[in-house]
């Protein structure tokens, strides 16, 4: 018997004739079924580590949990708040069921379009809750996506975003959050065919599709059209949680005509004295998206709607000092690295939302005009010898002149 055949796997003891391969080492051999075998172990280990780290990386916490975390960083919109923690704790529920189990039942998406006016706080929403939850996320801006050909961005350039903030992880951008914003800025230009193609309307959504829903696409790390040499990475948006905001603007002139459709009978009079006409998207419908211009596709795919309350005068002021990150607070801590102790008076505090009232500016219109009233102060204190600024509403006046509040109007 020749030395070659007395060869035999030193896992199982095979044989060489037993076996299809045996591969030699530098004192032992293996052969091909115990590869294999191998294999499947490695596959099964490597797939419970990523389990365990999804677990151990994800801060899940139940729905009131997720509502009093919010609760520090965003005053008001306590219904936008509680559709938000269900429907984001439902999702990441769905990550870390057991998927061994032998349940036929699968939990889908709960994707969510998040309606409002302007500077009511959508984003920072969304923000808040992927700062929680420790997964990454991404913003984009519908109104740069055309159909694929045109000149603008791909719609999956989405997830080249997801992919570089997630450090080009893919596992890590496939269980991360992304909030696509000015959604409405890509409706249906009308219900009549016309000679142009809609390519930065319909054709997005419908190109939008196959992410909201969940499926396996090729993304291109860079972004696609710039660079055309780069290899494309697989990214699974199965498990991705999309947010979609838009202002929406004319949407409550459809909600009207929807709600006063009986406008001759008994019950007309009075149902329309019970509506409160100041808020007219808190009775918003998926009716209401779709006469809009979004594609019922589309609407199915975001299954949670839910609305942003317009601020008054009293949520603008909390706004200004409540939350963890509130402006005056964040002043506050810019002035004490100087050094300078900061104060500023109940009235001047007053005097400026009264005129973000007045001017229509909104959360992001106080932020303006912050900067307007502190600019001086914070060029001249670092190097001059006072150390303390006391803001009286004679101050904020005169630093707020006519021309001042027409610019921030302008630009707002």
């Amino acid at each position: 018997m020749s030395k070659e055949e007395n060869l035999e796997c030193s896992f199982c003891g095979r044989k060489k004739a037993e076996t299809d391969l045996l591969i030699a080492g530098m004192d032992a051999h293996i052969c091909d079924k115990c590869i294999e075998q191998a294999h499947g172990i490695v596959e099964e280990e490597i797939s419970e580590a990523k389990s365990t780290s999804l677990s151990k990386d994800l801060t899940l916490k139940k729905p009131r949990e997720i509502k009093d975390f919010l609760d520090q960083y965003i005053i008001g919109q306590d219904e936008t708040k509680r559709a938000m923690a269900v429907a984001v704790y439902n999702h990441y529920k769905r990550l870390l069921q057991d998927k061994n189990t032998d349940d036929d039942v699968e939990i889908e998406k709960s994707n969510i379009v998040l309606v409002g006016e302007t500077g009511t706080g959508k984003t920072l929403v969304a923000k808040t809750i992927a700062k929680m939850l420790n997964v990454p996320f991404s913003i984009v801006d519908a109104t740069v996506l055309t159909q694929a050909g045109y000149v603008g961005e791909d719609v999956e350039s989405i997830l080249s975003r997801l992919l570089q903030v997630a450090d080009y992880d893919v596992e890590k951008a496939e269980r991360g959050i992304v909030f696509i914003d000015e959604i409405d800025k890509i409706a249906r230009k009308g219900d009549n065919p016309s000679i142009t193609r809609d390519v930065s309307g319909e054709g997005v959504q419908q190109a939008l599709l196959k992410l909201l829903e969940g499926s396996v696409v090729n993304v291109a790390p860079k972004g696609g059209r710039k660079h055309p040499e780069q290899k494309f990475i697989e990214v699974n948006t199965k498990d991705i949680l999309f947010i979609a905001g838009g202002a929406f603007s004319g949407i409550d002139k459809i909600i009207s005509k929807r709600l006063n459709r009986q406008a001759v009978g008994f019950g007309a009079s009075l149902e329309e004295d019970t509506l409160d006409k100041d808020n007219l998207l808190q009775y918003i419908t998926p009716l209401d998206l779709k006469s809009f211009g979004l594609i019922p596709e589309i609407i199915g795919r975001l299954p949670v709607l839910s609305f942003m309350n317009p601020l008054d005068a009293k949520t603008l002021r909390a706004i200004l000092t409540v939350p963890k990150n509130a402006i005056i607070k964040q002043y506050k801590k810019l002035f004490l690295m100087d050094n300078v102790e900061f104060t500023i008076e109940e009235e001047a505090l007053n005097y400026i939302v009264d005129k973000a009232v007045h001017y229509k500016l909104g959360a992001r219109g106080l932020r303006s005009l912050c900067e307007a009233i502190f600019t001086d102060a914070m060029f001249d204190l670092p190097s001059s010898d006072e150390k303390t600024l006391n803001v009286t509403k004679n101050y904020v006046e005169a630093k707020l002149s006519n021309t001042t509040l027409k610019k921030l109007k302008a630009t707002s």
